[in-house]
């Protein structure tokens, strides 16, 4: 390969990635923006901060009013929203420890409870234990 070449083609070869992952953020900047555009009364999003409201009026071309709390409404610039959310709560517990929670007739029999006078506090609070 001559030499006269290689310069030119190891430009090529590092500014594709560079062109190309310009392109995937123009699109991901072009989709929040249009979701920022759409937002309507109801909705519940996330700010850039983390914070959870509920959008009260979204009249405004810049700006929108959001509820933290209940009564509480403050005004955000549209673009500090970051994403639209699902409004119904989520289960946050996990299916290990939804499995754990149930107990079988089984697991129910083989438990036993026993309690140590030495490890319960005492009607001031202080623990028994005198070691």
């Amino acid at each position: 390969m001559d030499i006269s070449l290689l310069f030119p083609v190891l430009i090529l070869l590092l500014f594709i990635p560079i062109f190309l992952s310009g392109r995937k953020q123009k699109r991901a900047m072009a989709a929040t923006q249009q979701m920022q555009s759409a937002l309507d009364t109801g909705d519940v999003v996330v700010t850039t901060s983390g914070l959870r409201a509920t959008v009260v009026d979204a009249s405004y071309e810049e700006t929108i009013d959001l509820e933290i709390a209940d009564g509480v409404v403050t005004t955000w610039l549209r673009a500090a929203v970051r994403e639209k959310v699902d409004p119904t709560p989520e289960d946050f517990s996990t299916p290990a420890e939804a499995d754990s929670d149930t107990v079988t007739s089984a697991d129910a029999a083989d438990t036993t409870t026993t309690t140590d006078s030495s490890d319960t506090p005492g009607t001031d609070g202080r623990s028994n234990d005198r070691s």
